[in-house]
């Protein structure tokens, strides 16, 4: 019987770091199709969204969560992968206004290879702490989703008000919060409360993407240079 447990739960640490590895790599292949989407955005004109922001966010709200409910309903087929990669280029298009306005800026390269720097360091940190301590961090779920509910409520609202320094704290707030989230999500791989690494892939590829978002955000407010 002893020996059978050991078995099952030698089956189950196995099954949880093939998860988890193929969740690293299905994550550095999402990179791909962002770099891919983020140079075509930068090419493409979103005059109409710097002119009614609100609609703007809440059309590309609407987009993300359409592609998103697609990768959900296909996870556990090979078009889960596609409607991923799909995602992420779509992901990527949508960086194209921040980094055109970084790029307007005289050390805008710099900043953007910086918080690109600092989202890899962040990850990487937080990755190795919930992977080499195996700490369970499930109990942050109901408060990072209550704090992740009021975080979107907060910048829809922001991008009808346009307030600036509201803009700066809800940055600094969703770094912390998706930062969490990354302790949260990696926890639930290696204790086995995801078992699907394309879910696996979206919902790390989701902390990776707002971090860089935001950290740019206060880079470009605290570091920008105006030419």
């Amino acid at each position: 019987m002893e020996y059978q447990n050991q078995a099952v739960i030698g089956s189950l640490a196995t099954e949880q770091n093939k998860v988890l590895r193929n969740t690293y790599m299905m994550l550095g292949l999402t990179m791909i199709p962002t770099v891919i989407g983020a140079f075509i955005g930068m090419s493409i004109n979103f005059s109409f969204m710097a002119l009614h922001p609100f609609i703007g966010a809440l059309a590309m709200f609407a987009v993300m969560m359409g592609l998103l409910f697609a990768v959900t309903k296909l996870r556990d087929s090979v078009w889960g992968i596609v409607a991923l990669l799909g995602f992420t280029f779509v992901a990527g298009i949508f960086l194209g206004p921040i980094l055109q306005v970084a790029l307007h800026l005289k050390n805008g390269g710099q900043l953007i290879g910086m918080a690109a720097g600092g989202t890899g360091l962040i990850f990487l940190s937080l990755a190795t702490i919930a992977t080499v301590t195996k700490k369970d961090f499930s109990f942050m779920g109901k408060f990072l989703f209550i704090g992740l509910i009021m975080l979107v409520i907060a910048s829809l609202a922001n991008a009808f008000f346009q307030v600036p320094v509201m803009s700066l704290v809800i940055s600094a707030v969703a770094i912390m919060i998706f930062s969490a989230y990354i302790l949260f999500d990696i926890s639930q791989i290696v204790h086995g409360g995801e078992t699907n690494y394309v879910m696996a892939t979206l919902t790390l590829y989701l902390d990776i993407y707002n971090i860089f978002v935001n950290l740019l955000n206060l880079l470009m407010a605290f570091s920008g240079e105006k030419d």
